[in-house]
């Protein structure tokens, strides 16, 4: 009897458990509201099956899609495929192992030549994904005593390479040059400066101006690093991205990219000309602390990389596509993110998260998937849909998404 009392006691002492989730509610509250008025949950989407780079089974439903990165369309190149299947009987599923160690195998050193080659670029580093490229690099080459100074809707990846390491982060004013400028020279004399831009913002699908962006950066000695990751297959003469289309590739000291966009599979990669640049491979803890990926993905990763080499026709008519859905959205009285199309994304603005998740639902049993972006991914606080093209689409497609848009749109209020 008197042992349950002391338990009693105890229990009645002991400091309340703190929920680590409760910081989380708003969000919770947030997508039951939406549920319980009826809405589809737009972030449980299955594929039930993908029948093409431009069409899938979605939730049961037969489905265009136009919300998947897939800029180039590789996913189901027939040599890309190939590749993957002979390189998955030669080596099997899987690495079991770090590239420092055992996971280094003949498909990684082929992928990162094909980069190499892509680039002309004298070094080429390949990760298991491009979030923890933007982890490692920039968590490496920035330390502490050293700045970070980067464009305020800045990828999560490039803010939690920022936070890994130790340097101090100053951010700048979406794409304003002269916003940058100040920074820089605020900046303490003598301590590094590493300037992280992007070639296209992924919400807003904008281009950043890098041509007077990397002039700044020289003239006040800071290292350059721009993720390509939206702009890599599609944007320059040979798919570069804008650092190529704006004439300062040359000037950029790394560039970051993925695979998971145009070229079609997943992992990620940065490529540059620093002297110095190996020595990542010991000191960068998201390269050396990872399973390397399997070599079924790195032999179809090289050989799209190379065919994107040869990518002007499909580049040609994913502008093509880029330029008449925009007008197209545009004309029926739609909101965007850019007043002309500036990439593959298209960005539509909705008036706020309930219109935006009805618009979205309103299109999917339409049959078109499209992204719903919310806060805090989209900048000042704006819902989206955010359309990503792809160079397989049709002109027939894309006349057929304006005529699905139109109608949502009208069903819904948005026009």
């Amino acid at each position: 009897m008197s042992e349950t009392i002391l338990k009693s006691a105890e229990a009645a002492s002991a400091p309340e458990r703190v929920d680590l989730l409760a910081k989380f509610d708003p969000i919770i509250q947030t997508r039951e509201a939406l549920l319980a008025a009826g809405v589809e949950d737009p972030f449980s989407l299955v594929m039930d099956e993908v029948l093409s780079p431009t069409q899938a089974i979605c939730n049961g439903r037969d489905t265009i899609l136009l919300g998947t990165y897939n800029y180039m369309g590789m996913t189901f190149d027939p040599d890309v495929i190939a590749a993957g299947q002979a390189a998955m009987q030669d080596f099997g599923a899987g690495t079991t192992g770090s590239r420092v160690l055992n996971g280094t195998f003949r498909d990684h050193r082929d992928v990162e030549t094909a980069l190499r080659e892509f680039y002309a670029m004298d070094h080429a580093m390949v990760f298991s994904t491009g979030y923890q490229a933007n982890l490692g690099i920039i968590s490496t080459l920035a330390g502490k005593g050293d700045y970070i100074i980067l464009d305020i809707d800045s990828h999560a990846s490039i803010w939690d390479g920022c936070a890994m390491g130790s340097a101090e982060v100053v951010p700048f004013k979406h794409n304003d040059v002269e916003a940058l400028e100040k920074r820089l020279k605020r900046v303490p004399e003598g301590a590094g400066k590493l300037v992280v831009l992007e070639g296209v913002y992924s919400m807003m699908g904008d281009v950043a101006p890098l041509k007077e962006m990397v002039r700044v950066c020289k003239e006040n000695g800071a290292t350059v690093l721009v993720d390509e990751a939206h702009s890599m297959g599609f944007i320059g003469e040979h798919g570069r991205g804008v650092a190529e289309e704006q004439g300062v590739l040359d000037d950029v000291d790394f560039i970051i990219g993925t695979f998971s966009k145009s070229v079609g599979t997943v992992g990620g990669f940065c490529v540059s000309n620093h002297p110095k640049f190996e020595v990542l491979r010991l000191v960068c803890r998201p390269y050396v602390f990872t399973a390397a990926l399997p070599p079924a993905v790195m032999a179809s990763s090289a050989t799209s990389i190379r065919k994107l080499m040869h990518g002007g026709n499909k580049r040609a008519h994913l502008w093509e596509n880029s330029r008449t859905l925009h007008g197209g959205l545009k004309a029926l009285g739609f909101q965007l993110g850019t007043d002309t199309p500036q990439s593959a994304i298209i960005a539509v603005i909705m008036p706020d998260l309930e219109k935006g998740a009805m618009m979205w639902e309103a299109l999917l049993k339409e049959g078109l998937y499209v992204n719903l972006a919310r806060p805090p991914a989209t900048p000042a606080g704006m819902t989206l849909l955010r359309c990503s093209l792809c160079a397989e689409h049709t002109a027939e497609q894309v006349q057929t998404i304006l005529g699905m848009f139109e109608r949502a749109g009208k069903a819904i209020g948005i026009i």
